[in-house]
């Protein structure tokens, strides 16, 4: 009986002195941090929504930036957009998972936020906003999702 003990107390201070003689290195690389959303928050390549006055459909390209097209809201998708912006992006706000896509057009912005986290239930869950070259806001409308 006290073999065994004996034999399992020596192997673990072997195993420990072996793990404690072991050097630690530290990285001198930098780290690089993305500005891609929280894991958990996975942003759809494709996403289209409807507002009051506009359904606005948000693509991701193949060179990372975002599309925004745009119809009246009881226009067909199918049809040919009334407006189209390229080179949109993705920008993260907040550390909960929200964030936004942000568009510019002839000295207009164009933001659609995604509202993971708000401080309503009934919130919706995307919001379109629109400010002039001023920057004031002469658009903000609730969004629910039609597809994603």
């Amino acid at each position: 009986m006290i073999k065994p003990i004996l034999l399992g107390a020596f192997c673990i201070t072997q195993f420990s002195l072996a793990y404690a003689a072991e050097k630690t290195t530290i990285s001198t690389q930098p780290i690089h941090l993305s500005n891609e959303v929280q894991p958990f928050q996975k942003v759809p390549k494709t996403v289209i929504i409807k507002t009051k006055k506009f359904k606005i459909r948000i693509d991701k390209q193949p060179n990372g930036k975002y599309l925004y097209q745009s119809w009246a809201a009881n226009a067909k998708i199918t049809s040919k957009p009334s407006m189209i912006i390229s080179d949109g992006e993705l920008i993260p706000d907040g550390s909960g998972g929200n964030y936004y896509f942000s568009f510019v057009n002839e000295g207009y912005s164009y933001q659609v936020w995604r509202n993971y986290l708000t401080d309503s239930a009934s919130k919706a869950p995307y919001t379109l906003t629109v400010s002039d070259e001023n920057d004031r806001e002469v658009v903000r409308q609730d969004a629910f999702v039609v597809k994603q």
